[in-house]
């Protein structure tokens, strides 16, 4: 906007002109003229608001450093503040102890911000995920296996088994402060489950699974997806009791020159990307008022069908912070 009104005024605005044209006060033209004047188109390019670290506050730069790499290093329980979760409270408590000196929450926030900190949801973890194990599948075991589909022709699909369920089907919306919305919904419970898969290609596969998810329906799925690929398929799957299960693996060994089934690591099923085709699902459910099973299984149908007219949609899967290692080594 500065260089607009600046640009407009130099080939023979007036500023009163100015002021009309673009909905902005006359001080801001002038001070702006000011700045161009001295500066150049320079002189009008925003800077950082906000002071910088260790400039007029009480920390130094060095100390500032050091805030930002206790919390990035380590969590409160590590340093005896309690809990896994950083707030501006835990924060404060932690400056204080350090360097001798306090922080209002408030101001604690606004320093944090400047160092580059945001408030955020966590990436929520198993406590029980071996972080060597996961280490291992995304810089050894994967690429291996990309190798080696490549050198056979084959092709690499991730599946993933989604449940929905009548009950927590919620979203968020807008409304007025202090007055909470409310949104209609069916008060009886139902859910279904579905399976899919999905490829670098941008393929996505699924069946609505009408039983209770177990081995007998898992090879009725793979059964399908052998129909739908000429090639060899490696599917990647998680450590579900079914994908395990003695059945399945009789089932795929006596089909091995077509199908073969890897397995991320224990309790880390978010390398998968097809977990985000999971997500989508429940995320676009949540917009809608659905009263019975019959209407649900519309629409994940009719959610499905247009993920898979996507394909650009599909390969948003595979970039994510924890699914890129996909895509980065194709």
């Amino acid at each position: 906007m500065r260089k607009r009104v600046m640009a407009a005024v130099r080939d023979g605005m007036s500023i009163a002109e100015a002021v009309r044209v673009f909905g902005v006060s006359r001080g801001s033209v002038r001070n702006w003229k000011a700045r161009f004047d001295t500066g150049g188109a320079v002189g009008l390019d925003s800077g950082t608001p906000g002071r910088r670290v260790g400039e007029q506050t009480k920390l130094s730069t060095s100390e500032a450093d050091a805030l930002v790499g206790s919390i990035v290093d380590y969590e409160p329980d590590d340093l005896e503040l309690g809990g896994k979760l950083w707030t501006r409270r835990k924060v404060c408590v932690l400056a204080e102890r350090l360097f001798g000196v306090s922080f209002t929450e408030q101001g604690m926030g606004k320093l944090l911000r400047r160092m580059g900190f945001s408030f955020q949801g966590s990436d929520k973890r198993a406590i029980e995920a071996d972080p060597e194990a996961m280490r291992e599948w995304v810089e050894e075991t994967y690429p291996a296996l990309r190798e080696r589909a490549r050198s056979e022709g084959a092709v690499v699909l991730f599946g993933d088994q989604v449940g929905v369920r009548s009950d927590q089907l919620s979203g968020r919306t807008w409304g007025r402060k202090g007055q909470t919305p409310t949104t209609a919904r069916t008060g009886n419970r139902f859910g279904l489950s579905a399976m899919s898969t999905i490829s670098t290609r941008g393929d996505l596969h699924f069946t609505i699974l009408r039983d209770k998810f177990n081995a007998e329906v898992f090879i009725v799925f793979l059964d399908r997806l052998l129909g739908q690929f000429e090639e060899k398929i490696h599917l990647v799957v998680d450590g579900h009791s079914a994908h395990r299960a003695k059945k399945v693996a009789e089932w795929v060994a006596d089909r091995n020159d077509r199908i073969e089934l890897h397995f991320l690591p224990a309790y880390a099923p978010h390398p998968g990307p097809d977990e985000l085709a999971g997500a989508d699902l429940k995320h676009t459910l949540a917009d809608q008022v659905i009263t019975d099973r019959a209407q649900m299984e519309r629409s994940v149908r009719a959610c499905f069908h247009r993920v898979q007219k996507l394909p650009t949609r599909v390969l948003s899967y595979f970039q994510a912070p924890h699914t890129k290692y996909v895509s980065s080594t194709l």
